[in-house]
């Protein structure tokens, strides 16, 4: 039995954030169901890109595929029905279709007052933008991770991940997982709802209360760290060496490893807020020697020392990594049609528990399946496909 193995989860999402909540949940095994349009209704089959291609297969591992018409009577009453033995809905369409479609979290605890509904927005439920369409990008604009990305002076950059959609997703899989222990003790379920903005603005963390608290607006800082000195890359002589040094004791050992006592007399570096007023003479001290070796001789001198040290890899490069290769990281999946193929494994582990190794499911391939799971007959399941409920 898998840890999640108890639950049901109906799972109207799609694209990235609500598919990336869903996921947290079908790893470790809950029974989620997707639910998608039948061919003939669906129009924006684009949405996520190619379902055999890495994108979607990553994103939907793990669930079975059902078709539900939810714009048909026939199909909405289906759905409800389904509602009554679910423990969890999840959706992230704009936030008047669910009210529109009577599937908002009132509507749903009628029928199941145990039931947990999963919102995920652009801009929230209500207020001045709560009817706007959201993406990642112009979350990372407005929570201010834009105005933080980038070189000094290059003006706003959006990061190279949908980090508000993703982000968005974590935290709604956890709000869920609250609600649900909360249910044990209640026997009653939650609305639980996140938007890109809000989950951009939490994860913009220090940054933002650097605002809030101080009233310091942060600016771009590169490669360097905004508060934390001596933080950034480095250039060795094969290539950049990544080095997170800060505070004294840290400095005092990147002395050491590059020998550099007598520029460390400097009084310009004589403590930590002095390092940081002087920041380009401080990384000059030290890309002066850093350029005499390797970066393998860096990396391992400067963790020997220990201070956090490493390589800049692109993607071929991160999976070449042996701790990488050590920790398993490519999750091996068989799919019908793919064959083996390697997604990314979720990054917790839990001892004693592994995660479901399921492949992404073709549009409505276990229709008739989950149906009878649900209590429908085999006439009644052939009376959908003829009303074009499913």
């Amino acid at each position: 039995m898998a840890p999640l193995s108890r639950f049901t989860v109906l799972d109207l999402t799609r694209v990235r954030s609500g598919p990336t909540c869903v996921r947290q949940l079908a790893d470790w095994g809950a029974n989620v169901i997707k639910i998608e349009a039948p061919d003939e209704i669906d129009t924006g089959k684009g949405l996520g890109g190619d379902r055999h291609g890495p994108d979607f297969q990553n994103t939907h591992r793990n669930k079975r595929g059902l078709t539900i018409n939810l714009k048909s009577p026939e199909g909405l009453a289906l759905f409800k029905e389904m509602v009554k033995k679910a423990d969890v809905v999840v959706e992230n369409f704009r936030p008047d279709v669910k009210n529109r479609l009577g599937i908002d979290y009132e509507s749903l605890a009628a029928i199941n007052p145990r039931i947990v509904l999963g919102s995920i927005s652009g801009f929230g439920q209500d207020g001045p933008y709560g009817k706007r369409p959201g993406f990642d990008q112009i979350a990372q604009g407005m929570g201010g991770l834009m105005s933080v990305t980038g070189l000094p002076g290059q003006g706003p950059v959006r990061a190279g991940i949908p980090v508000a959609d993703l982000t968005a997703g974590l935290y709604t899989a956890l709000g869920i997982m609250v609600a649900l222990l909360e249910r044990e003790e209640t026997g009653k379920g939650r609305w639980v709802h996140v938007s890109l903005l809000e989950a951009m603005i939490a994860m913009m963390d220090f940054q933002a209360t650097r605002w809030t608290m101080a009233g310091e607006v942060p600016k771009q800082a590169g490669n360097d760290h905004p508060t934390t000195i001596p933080t950034g890359l480095f250039q060795a002589s094969d290539g950049v060496v990544n080095i997170a040094g800060g505070g004294e004791e840290m400095w005092q050992r990147i002395v050491s490893v590059l020998g550099i006592q007598e520029e460390a007399k400097d009084p310009d570096l004589a403590n930590d807020k002095l390092r940081a007023q002087n920041r380009k003479k401080t990384n000059a001290v030290i890309q002066a020697k850093m350029s005499g070796n390797t970066v393998e001789h860096w990396v391992s001198a400067f963790n020997k020392a220990g201070v956090p040290c490493g390589f800049v890899y692109t993607m071929d490069k991160v999976f070449a990594d042996p701790q990488v290769e050590h920790l398993k990281m490519k999750m091996p999946i068989e799919h019908p049609a793919l064959g083996t193929i390697d997604l990314i494994r979720p990054p917790m582990q839990i001892v004693g528990a592994e995660p479901q190794r399921r492949p992404t499911p073709e549009r409505g391939e276990h229709t008739d399946e989950v149906l009878a799971e649900f209590g429908f007959s085999a006439e009644q399941i052939a009376e959908f496909k003829r009303n074009g409920a499913v």
